[in-house]
């Protein structure tokens, strides 16, 4: 196959979870990569975000970097998959919500049990924490929605095979099913 089609990942602020959940698909993946091209991703380990069909994003919105990696592939890519529980809800991340900023650095970096000079770090290399962690779609237009936490290899096998085909997008009960 000559176009594959091309697929950026990211992972923002989660725990890569999902990503380890796309490593999952196993011996299928190799079958996979003939059909589609990793870009941007972890996976490959490229930095730079190209023109892709396919955006695959994990994690809650965070920090200021994580809203300019999201606007950036939502202006790259053609379709944009939210990825996980932290992606669509904010997930683990959004646990912080209850509590401010400050009140979370000075849990982490004052008053955290262990610490030697504890301290804030005030670097401009640090991205700004935001005072809420956001789901993508609060902050960028999200194409479709993948469930789970980690979302099953399956699902993400056939989001992509779907997608690939130009078949809709459908997910067996099997796959999304979390009780």
């Amino acid at each position: 196959m000559t176009n594959k089609v091309k697929v950026t990942t990211c992972s923002l602020g989660g725990c890569f979870g999902c990503h380890m959940s796309i490593m999952d698909i196993d011996e299928q993946f190799f079958e996979l990569a003939r059909l589609v091209e990793f870009t941007r991703t972890p996976l490959t380990d490229v930095k730079q975000i190209v023109t892709s069909d396919v955006g695959i994003l994990e994690g809650g919105v965070c920090n200021s970097e994580n809203i300019e990696i999201l606007k950036e592939f939502r202006k790259n890519t053609k379709t944009l998959v939210a990825l996980g529980a932290c992606a669509i809800t904010g997930g683990v991340p959004a646990m912080r919500n209850q509590y401010s900023v400050e009140q979370c650095l000075r849990e982490s970096y004052i008053d955290g049990a262990g610490l030697e000079n504890p301290q804030i770090p005030n670097d401009p290399e640090i991205p700004l924490v935001l005072n809420q962690v956001h789901p993508l779609h609060e902050v960028v237009k999200i194409d479709y929605f993948l469930p789970g936490c980690p979302p099953p290899a399956s699902a993400i096998l056939s989001f992509l095979q779907n997608f690939i085909e130009g078949k809709p997008i459908d997910y067996s009960y099997q796959q999304i099913h979390f009780d």
